[in-house]
């Protein structure tokens, strides 16, 4: 797919506030760089501890997920009964590439 095409998916996803909300909280947990809760359990935020602090009705999460899944803006691995998610860092990068000249003419 071409680049054009993932950003419009990604956007398109993001123009959800709850799923922008959830997008920003993930990609604010990686940039604290937070090692894996316990040996070998997957790197990134814990769905259950997102779900209580962006204070988001558990029920329409999964769905809010699917969509950022499907953008290509967050990964997922399960470890158990438990999901863990992490912005995909080359999305993030899309992103940050994208926004960037716009950063810097403001300048």
């Amino acid at each position: 797919m071409s680049d054009t095409a993932d950003m419009a998916r990604a956007f398109k996803a993001l123009s959800n506030p709850n799923r922008l909300k959830i997008y920003l909280a993930f990609a604010r947990y990686c940039d604290q760089g937070q090692p894996a809760p316990v040996k070998d359990m997957p790197v990134g935020c814990l769905l259950g501890e997102a779900i209580k602090r962006l204070n988001i009705g558990a029920p329409t999460v999964s769905h809010h997920i699917k969509e950022l899944v499907d953008a290509g803006l967050i990964t997922t691995s399960r470890q158990g009964r438990q999901l863990f998610c992490a912005v995909e860092p080359a999305m993030r990068d899309k992103l940050q590439a994208f926004f960037a000249p716009a950063k810097e003419a403001s300048a």
